[in-house]
């Protein structure tokens, strides 16, 4: 049983550090254009598709009418607007917002 467990950790470890290495070894001399792209554009719409997650079963028609989830989400806006550190803004944001649930609502 150890064995199997080993061998399994080890081609996932193996998979794991192919696929980083892959897009190196792909694109030795040049970044092809659509590769770039992707990565100016994948992070805000995956920042976005997860807010939409969060915040899809939020009820504003009974109390308290998703005041926890909007005053958690301003946090996050106003900390990152002020500092630029994506860490902390959702770090302090979650924090803020299992206050508001545990102890204000």
């Amino acid at each position: 049983m150890n064995t199997h467990a080993a061998l399994l950790v080890a081609v996932m470890a193996l998979v794991t550090v192919l696929l980083r290495f892959l897009p190196f070894l792909l694109f030795r001399k040049q970044t092809p254009p659509y590769v770039a792209y992707l990565g100016e554009v994948l992070p805000p719409a995956v920042i976005a598709m997860l807010v939409v997650y969060c915040l899809k079963d939020t009820v504003f028609t009974r109390a308290p009418f998703g005041l926890p989830e909007i005053l958690a989400s301003l946090a996050v806006v106003l900390l990152h607007a002020w500092k630029r550190n994506m860490l902390l803004s959702i770090l302090s944001g979650t924090i803020l917002y299992m206050l508001l649930i545990q102890l204000v609502f």
